[in-house]
């Protein structure tokens, strides 16, 4: 898939946010990142150029990187309560970058 195609999907994305955030039900922008647009692409040329049993790694690889978003949504619900917006967003950033960096670490190291 072109280069171009990836970036007009992920400003599409981005849009529909934009425009969930400003409805009633502005929540819902929330589930939208959540959308597997990446994934399938990944997903895709994972198994198109290393077959189907690095798929199959990679989609317990992304099971397993639910819990540094989760992670992220912990955090920065506390963080909003004790800080400025852009800092409570950056201190989350940082809990799902370390996270992220652990479970790299882990599986890296036990897979």
């Amino acid at each position: 898939m072109g280069l171009v195609v990836k970036a007009a999907i992920g400003a599409l994305v981005v849009l529909l946010i934009g425009v969930l955030a400003k409805t009633k039900n502005y929540y819902i922008a929330g589930l939208i990142p959540l959308f597997p647009t990446f994934a399938l692409i990944a997903h895709y040329i994972v198994a198109s150029e290393r077959g189907i049993e690095a798929l199959r790694t990679t989609i317990v690889f992304g099971m397993w990187a639910i819990i540094p978003y989760f992670i992220y949504l912990l955090s920065l619900w506390y963080f909003t309560a004790a800080m400025r917006l852009p800092l409570a967003l950056g201190a989350a950033v940082l809990c799902w970058s370390l996270s992220a960096w652990l479970l790299i670490f882990c599986w890296s190291r036990f897979h």
